[in-house]
């Protein structure tokens, strides 16, 4: 059995809630030479749901062969990637805060699904898993969505989100993980940590 774990993923979330779990953990970063945004982009008629598990198992893939290359000692590798959706629209991060307010202004007053697709990597093959909750956002007026806008804090989380942050007040109800919407559902992922024999 192992104690370490290797994080391919630069959010700083995901670092906390791994912490929450007592996993020890090291980043596994992408470098200049690859071109990780290209591993994002939709296929044509891809729903959802297929998107971002496909996503996740490309960057998983991606970080395997990063470790390779780089010579680090064999552990284990996590990658999560979340994909926020309204009926089968993928609401990425928004292109800037014009976008950020469009997402925004869909997602008021409706339910929408947050998918997290996670992936382990280890001596014990790939093993996935997929995180599903709806959330449900009061009515927001135009002027609610234009402060939130000019946090900044909308920029570069998928749907124009974050569940931790000031977006809490536009949320009603919620029913699935909320580390889950917050991009590392604890219950999915320590299960396939276990599978992949990590001490923790």
């Amino acid at each position: 059995m192992t104690a370490l774990l290797y994080l391919a993923s630069q959010s700083p979330r995901r670092r906390e809630l791994l912490t929450q779990l007592g996993v020890t953990h090291e980043l596994l970063l992408a470098d200049a030479s690859e071109d990780a945004e290209a591993l994002e982009v939709e296929l044509p008629g891809e729903t959802p749901d297929a998107y971002v598990q496909r996503v996740c198992a490309l960057k998983a893939d991606a970080a395997l062969q990063r470790r390779i290359r780089r010579g680090l000692a064999e552990a284990p590798i996590l990658t999560s990637d979340t994909t926020v959706c309204l009926g089968g629209e993928i609401l990425g991060k928004p292109a800037d805060a014009a976008d950020a307010a469009r997402m925004l202004s869909a997602l008021s007053g409706a339910t929408h699904r947050v998918l997290t697709a996670v992936t382990v990597v280890s001596a014990r093959g790939q093993r996935h898993a997929l995180s599903i909750s709806h959330v449900t956002f009061r009515a927001m007026s135009g002027a609610e969505i234009e402060r939130y806008v000019a946090s900044g804090e909308p920029l570069g989380k998928a749907g124009a989100y974050g569940i931790q942050g000031r977006a809490a007040e536009f949320v009603q109800r919620i029913d699935g993980s909320y580390s889950g919407i917050m991009g590392l559902p604890l219950f999915e992922t320590a299960a396939l940590l276990r599978e992949a024999d990590l001490r923790f």
